[in-house]
């Protein structure tokens, strides 16, 4: 009589865990909470970029320095976290546009701050001498 050879075969192991998925997850909610982040403090927000350099001969003037103006939703313009009355925002705008003429004046209005405060602030800023005026909402309506 022969006896029938049986082959052994090695036990399976349990399933093998990958962590790609629960990487792929991760990354997904990083760039979900970059892009809907706020910054709280606008000033660190840099909207022209200084260059310690001068420009090269026979090019254009590089931009001067940003006065950003935060509108709340009382209609009040803060700048720097002193809140001004018209006539103190326009002082405060001729004297810097007199320093630096091209300075470049941003309006941050609230997402709750009324058109026709963000007229009165336009309207301040260009009868102070503004002519590089931006508005920037970065807000949703509260």
């Amino acid at each position: 009589m022969q006896k029938a050879m049986t082959i052994r075969r090695p036990r399976r192991s349990g399933p093998l865990i990958s962590l790609v998925p629960m990487i792929d997850v991760l990354l997904i909610l990083l760039v979900f909470f970059m892009v809907t982040s706020t910054y709280l403090n606008l000033d660190m927000i840099p909207a022209v970029r200084q260059q310690d350099n001068a420009p090269p001969q026979g090019a254009a003037p590089e931009a001067g320095r940003t006065l950003m103006i935060r509108l709340g939703q009382d209609g009040v313009a803060t700048v720097r976290g002193q809140p001004l009355a018209p006539a103190g925002l326009a002082g405060l705008i001729a004297d810097t546009l007199t320093a630096e003429p091209l300075t470049q004046i941003v309006v941050l209005p609230s997402g709750a701050a009324t058109t026709q405060a963000l007229i009165s602030v336009m309207d301040t800023a260009t009868q102070a001498g503004a002519v590089r005026l931006r508005v920037i909402r970065l807000e949703t309506r509260e």
